[in-house]
């Protein structure tokens, strides 16, 4: 169903995308894969297997059994592999150990923790031949090399450093950008009305109230997230006025949805679902924060914080390898400490209390994901990785 085959004559290179979870699964990973695969389509023929579209043999969370990829991965000059993948990065070092042309590319997305026992028994596969596999990588490419200095595999990075490539993740700053530059009007009485609809939304209809929001799985993979901290912290904030949309689905929601209640919070706190691509960027348009309070290094970038920044939204994210690169620390918005909710209600009282600088993060915001993180930008690396 969601095998994408791209075939134009004169491709420079097949290339083999080797991924767990793939959209409209929400997910940092599969968005990644999504990304990658359109970025670098134009000038390659691009396949990418997931367990969506190769039946898996076995299968469990997002591990999956795909022994078809031994005579699927032949014709390829690159393999891209993104890692974690339990159940097929074995296929993937197997395939290696035979087939010595295609070459192979791994990105690192993030340590694994805090599985359960059955989990952890079929993850052993993968662990004991890790090391192994990424020696037969030509690159592995990484978000953030900083994360990795502090990851489960910061030992092999140690003794080859220059195996690693940091490529950060990109985003389209055509479509994500701030409501205020979106679509102009070339009409100036329309672009003047619009100014002062805006004006007169956050300086008299929106006064003294902020709209946070939250986006991410709601899933038990996505327990990391830190949303109990992030309701809790919020939960302190009464004399203050502010919603918050909660952008994702999954089995915890139920969970979410119950401490809502409890914490009397179901009127300013709304559960959107899953939301197209276009929704999405309307709702961060329409924020003023975005929070994303993960508590361990199973969260190695965050892909929302980027997405934000282009569309003009400060944001508060933990302090963790990797994610704490993403933007500067008052200038695009706040570090917090991670699994701490009295730390987070200090930074969103901060906010509250620094409405002007609030406004100078929003721009500085968007300079920096013009700078650093235009899609554009990212497909002259990896074009210079294949190369």
């Amino acid at each position: 169903m969601f095998l994408t085959i791209r075939k134009i004559i004169n491709k420079n290179m097949k290339i083999a995308q080797v991924v767990c979870t793939f959209p409209p699964y929400s997910g940092g990973i599969g968005n990644s894969a999504y990304r990658i695969e359109k970025l670098l389509a134009d000038k390659h023929e691009v396949t990418t297997f997931t367990p969506y579209n190769l039946k898996p043999w076995l299968k469990a969370g997002h591990g999956a059994f795909l022994p078809q990829l031994l005579f699927r991965l032949r014709k390829f000059d690159y393999i891209y592999l993104h890692y974690p993948f339990f159940g097929s990065a074995e296929i993937v070092w197997l395939f290696k150990i035979f087939c010595k042309k295609p070459k192979l590319i791994i990105q690192y997305h993030m340590d694994v923790k805090n599985f359960s026992l059955k989990n952890r028994i079929l993850s052993w596969p993968s662990l004991l031949i890790r090391k192994s596999l990424f020696k037969k990588a030509e690159t592995i490419i990484c978000a953030s090399l900083n994360y990795i200095s502090h990851s489960q595999i910061k030992d092999f990075y140690l003794k080859y450093p220059d195996k690693f490539s940091e490529i950060p993740f990109g985003v389209d700053i055509q479509k994500y950008q701030p409501k205020t530059i979106n679509q102009p009007s070339k009409n100036r009485l329309l672009a003047r009305a619009k100014e002062i609809v805006h004006h007169i939304n956050d300086h008299f209809i929106k006064k003294d109230r902020l709209d946070f929001i939250f986006v991410g799985g709601l899933d038990q993979a996505h327990y990391f997230k830190g949303v109990d901290i992030l309701l809790n912290a919020l939960a302190s904030l009464s004399p203050h006025h502010w919603s918050l949309n909660i952008v994702g689905s999954g089995d915890l929601q139920t969970k979410y949805v119950a401490l809502t209640e409890k914490l009397n919070l179901k009127k300013q706190v709304k559960f959107c679902g899953n939301l197209n691509e276009a929704d999405l960027i309307r709702t961060l348009q329409n924020s003023d924060l975005l929070i994303l309070p993960s508590i361990n290094s199973n969260e190695a970038f965050g892909l929302v914080l980027i997405e934000a920044l282009a569309c003009g939204v400060p944001v508060i994210a933990s302090d963790l390898p990797g994610v704490s690169g993403v933007f500067e620390n008052y200038q695009h918005g706040l570090l917090v400490e991670p699994g701490s909710t009295d730390d987070l209600k200090r930074k969103l009282e901060f906010i509250f209390n620094n409405e002007d600088l609030r406004r100078l993060m929003s721009l500085s915001a968007r300079k920096l994901a013009e700078n650093k993180y235009d899609i554009r930008l990212i497909g002259e690396k990896f074009e210079k990785i294949l190369k």
